[in-house]
């Protein structure tokens, strides 16, 4: 018996053991890379007091000097009186070169009046930002020092799904936290990030790591972490960070000409979903479904077409819509390129030249609907003509109508509704009111039709499948 107990026992730290040797060691990798990372601490000063400020409430007369002076410092923490303050937050950073070059996040030193970047070696130094690109949110600081230890830079396209990965930074102000995890996925597309195809990982990243590096197993940089998705404003085991080929892009973009440009191509896309896929005849869902060619840009130029599916841009394939704009973003401007498209069935190979990306993308206002009138159509929608007062409103010259009531049926389903301007319809151009009705009574039972609307100034397609 306490031979087999012997055993047992033997058996179990044998595992352990095994267990123990497979996960990996960062102690070296801290070690040696920590150094090169920094706090970076800004003060944004407080406007001056405005003349629209709340009054100071007058207080009685003859009250006693220190009875007077009690009452107005707690009025002041009350917030009976405008007392202007500085604002200040944190975040973290790394220095890229011995020269004093630290990289960052362009939200963490944005509007700051004064940028202090704290070093490991508890050294304070005043930071001047030489650039930022908001659309990536990258910032390139520079404070005044030399032989400053520096990471070394990976490739991040090298990086596999499982690997894993290492940050370092402050969150909430605890300098030096180190957190692991694996990289979760890779080229994901997040709302406002349009131009980075950003790193997934469940490395624990809170408010303050943002700036930080994040690094691989070899301890070189292979992106900057940005960003968390929280219903909590905590960390939930999805943290996004800037890979490291788009950051150095930037910064070279930087360096030469003090700001960041990006690639344009100007249109609008979307998902195409299954139903989407089935109206085009496709035989799965796959690439970027263009909705709108904007005036004057390299897409209108190239002759780019609503309703034609980008399946690839440079001989990359373009799975979903948001892997098309990172591609366009990181091409140099005025080079050539070539786009794979699906134009009403047929396959096409389209040339154009990348433009620059505008400071401002247009905003497009929306129109009120007028009052609701019933629907008899087998959509079961109601339409009008638009008036030249709402086509100037919406930036729509012609064609198209507006959408005036939508009962129970097909189009209600599809997710049309009042106030819509219907542009297309099985890839037909609605004129109006009467086009429409006709193109409805042609329209196959049983199959997924397209339907190009306008929605609060954006283009939109949907899936309509009309009962047999």
């Amino acid at each position: 018996m306490f031979k087999k107990i012997k055993w047992c026992f033997f058996l179990i730290v044998l595992f352990n053991q095994s267990a123990l040797a497979q996960l990996p060691d960062f102690t070296e990798m801290v070690k040696t890379n920590g150094v090169a990372v920094v706090n970076i601490s800004t003060t944004q000063k407080a406007p001056p007091e405005a003349e629209d400020a709340p009054e100071q409430p007058q207080l009685p007369e003859g009250m006693p000097p220190e009875m007077e002076e009690f009452f107005k410092r707690f009025l002041d923490e009350q917030g009976g009186g405008y007392v202007p303050r500085d604002t200040t937050s944190l975040g973290s950073g790394f220095v890229i070169s011995p020269d004093g070059y630290v990289l960052t996040n362009s939200h963490v030193v944005k509007d700051a009046d004064e940028i202090v970047v704290k070093l490991s070696d508890r050294r304070e130094l005043l930071a001047k930002v030489i650039g930022s690109d908001a659309r990536t949110d990258v910032a390139l600081l520079k404070v005044e020092a030399k032989d400053l230890p520096a990471v070394t830079i990976g490739e991040p396209n090298k990086l596999q799904v499982g690997e894993w990965v290492l940050a370092i930074g402050s969150p909430f102000g605890f300098e030096q936290s180190v957190t692991a995890g694996i990289v979760s996925a890779k080229g994901r597309s997040l709302p406002g990030g349009n131009y980075v195809p950003f790193i997934q990982t469940d490395v624990a990243i809170n408010p303050g790591n943002s700036g930080g590096p994040l690094f691989n197993m070899e301890g070189k940089v292979v992106g900057i972490n940005s960003q968390i998705y929280s219903r909590t404003g905590g960390f939930m085991g999805l943290s996004f960070a800037i890979p490291m080929d788009v950051v150095m892009n930037v910064v070279d973009q930087i360096k030469a000409t003090g700001k960041a440009a990006h690639g344009w191509l100007g249109v609008q896309i979307q998902d195409v979903t299954r139903p989407l896929a089935e109206s085009f005849g496709m035989k799965k869902p796959q690439g970027a479904l263009v909705s709108k060619v904007l005036p004057n840009s390299p897409a209108e130029k190239a002759g780019l077409q609503i309703g034609d599916i980008i399946t690839e841009f440079n001989g990359q394939p373009v799975e979903a819509s948001g892997d098309l704009p990172p591609m366009v973003g990181i091409t140099p401007i005025n080079n050539k390129a070539k786009l794979k498209i699906i134009r009403q069935g047929e396959t096409k190979t389209i040339d154009f030249t990348v433009g620059l990306l505008p400071d401002e993308v247009d905003k497009l206002a929306d129109a009120k609907a007028p009052t609701p009138k019933p629907a008899h159509n087998r959509l079961g929608i109601s339409v009008t003509d638009l008036t030249e007062l709402q086509r100037e409103t919406l930036q729509i010259p012609k064609n198209g109508v507006l959408v005036q009531d939508v009962g129970k049926g097909t189009a209600k389903e599809a997710g049309i509704q009042r106030g819509d301007v219907i542009l297309r319809l099985q890839n037909n151009v609605i004129s109006d009111a009467d086009d429409f009705e006709k193109t409805v009574k042609k329209l196959p039972a049983g199959k997924s039709v397209a339907v190009l609307i306008q929605r609060q100034g954006n283009p939109v397609f949907l899936a309509i499948k009309i009962d047999k």
